[in-house]
């Protein structure tokens, strides 16, 4: 593969390896705690159905996703080989469409990790004002969550400046402390006889729920927002250009993650609608496994519930941290973000990124709207898998990328699967999150999110000056290198 760095932006270093990877990635399994409540407000205990279903849909899209990041291992998972994908070679132009496209993927993609950061320093904030009342006699809840995602933010970006090896160290820390204690309480209540499956099997849809136009698009929207969590476990690839032997890392550590997520999301959420039935679930719908825990093993249990979240919650946003930053970096290389974007550390860190994904979280904290944050997020994930689906097709019926190694390859017609997911995400998921968003928070902050989206395109037209300017400041080999010019691809060696 030629090379397409720009000036000023640097490699990230080969450090890790599948398991460490994977201990990043562990935070995923976690994504179901905002959603705990959410899903069983509209489907009742057919959620449980929908969780098992979308982490199955992950293994669909991940197995396209491992045949892309083994096959452009020095890129960055979805953004990186969806912009690389769709970049046009030799273009002359003025600005390249099909480049404009990569990079907004990978804009959509970064959003959406990047505002995970904003979600779980809020609900930080909310455990941390029930649990400590000295806190909340001295801070209102929306000064506690300012105050726990700077002190969060600012840790993680000490730990992580000195590598990604660091975060897999961290990563195992908080695993140990927030998964098995998770993996108890979701068991307990089978072995203790607190979970009753009178409360699945009766409740499967709401009295109300009808086949007609509303409730297909509520459910299409209900796919979109499981899948933000359920299918997440693809941040195992965004690490592709800092796995020792990405060819076998890579599908090691994303099936791995998987298997572990079908059994978290399906059993976390079968016992808490076990435990509390569907009108329990709905009576506390931020944290139902704190009366789960309550129940099970009294009070005592209740705060060593709330000590794991936060832990869970923390592990959460060091792989969105991590992911979203990873994906900056991956825009700047690609010369859709400001190469400033790419600059790294000498310990391989991308720190520019990961203040920048800090600061962005910030400034998200402010609006202090959980649901406000989400109507972007959840957009721009779901476009985000569409595309990067499209560039999977793309990648396997274009003769430009007939001659690459591709260590890893997905099953014979995988081509035809990830055309057929592909357009489930867009346009039929998107439409439907567009539509559940509208119902629930309102046009205005809907709009507010595709404002978010949007702010992409000025910062790619400055980009695109930028590269023009330097490229008319540049002569020799320089030029001739530049991603905008010149661009050709060869098998990897």
């Amino acid at each position: 593969m030629s090379q397409q760095f720009l000036d000023g932006a640097d490699h990230l270093k080969r450090s890790i390896d599948w398991k460490q990877g994977l201990a990043i990635a562990l935070g995923v399994p976690l994504l179901i705690l905002p959603s705990l409540g959410y899903l069983p407000t509209y489907v009742s205990a057919a959620a449980i159905v929908i969780w098992g279903l979308s982490v199955v849909q992950g293994f669909f899209q991940n197995t396209a996703y491992a045949e892309l990041a083994t096959t452009f291992p020095e890129t960055s998972g979805l953004p990186g080989f969806v912009q690389h994908v769709f970049r046009t070679g030799n273009y002359e132009g003025r600005y390249d469409k099909g480049k404009l496209l990569g990079g907004f993927c990978a804009w959509f993609y970064g959003l959406a990790w990047s505002s995970v950061l904003a979600i779980f320093s809020i609900l930080i904030g909310s455990y941390l004002y029930g649990l400590f009342p000295a806190l909340a006699a001295t801070f209102t809840e929306y000064q506690l969550s300012l105050l726990s995602g700077l002190v969060i933010f600012v840790g993680l970006g000490v730990v992580n400046w000195f590598g990604l090896k660091d975060g897999a160290i961290l990563g195992y820390v908080l695993a140990a402390v927030s998964l098995i204690p998770l993996a108890v309480l979701t068991v307990a209540p089978f072995a203790t006889g607190h979970v009753d499956l009178a409360n699945i099997t009766g409740n499967w849809m709401p009295a109300d729920w009808s086949w007609d136009m509303h409730h297909i698009l509520i459910l299409f929207g209900i796919f979109a927002i499981a899948q933000w969590s359920a299918c997440g476990w693809e941040t195992a690839a965004v690490y592709g250009p800092e796995y020792k032997e990405p060819s076998r890392d890579v599908p090691k550590a994303l099936y791995a993650c998987g298997i572990i997520c079908f059994f978290a999301y399906v059993l976390v959420q079968a016992t808490v609608i076990g435990v509390l039935g569907v009108d329990g679930v709905l009576a506390e719908p931020i944290s139902p496994l704190i009366p789960v825990a309550n129940a099970v093993f009294g009070h005592a249990g209740t705060v060593v519930t709330i000590v794991m979240l936060i832990a869970a919650m923390i592990l959460i946003i060091q792989t969105a941290y991590l992911g979203s930053s990873r994906s900056l970096h991956s825009m700047a290389e690609e010369g859709n973000l400001p190469k400033v974007f790419g600059k790294t550390n000498r310990h391989g860190t991308p720190f520019v990124a990961l203040f920048a994904a800090a600061a962005f979280n910030m400034a998200l904290l402010f609006i202090g709207s959980i649901p406000a944050i989400l109507a972007a997020s959840a957009i721009g994930y779901t476009c985000a898998n569409g595309i990067s689906l499209f560039a999977y097709v793309k990648a396997k019926a274009d003769p430009a990328f007939a001659g690459l190694r591709r260590p890893f390859r997905a099953p014979r017609g995988w081509k035809t699967v990830a055309m057929a997911f592909g357009l489930f995400n867009v346009p039929l998921c998107v439409v439907g999150v567009i539509y559940l968003n509208s119902l629930e928070i309102g046009w205005t902050l809907t709009w507010l999110g595709f404002a978010i989206l949007a702010l992409f395109i000025p910062v790619w037209l400055y980009t695109q000056h930028e590269l023009r300017s330097d490229d008319g400041k540049s002569d020799g080999p320089l030029a001739a290198d530049s991603p905008r010019i010149n661009v050709e691809v060869r098998p990897h060696r």
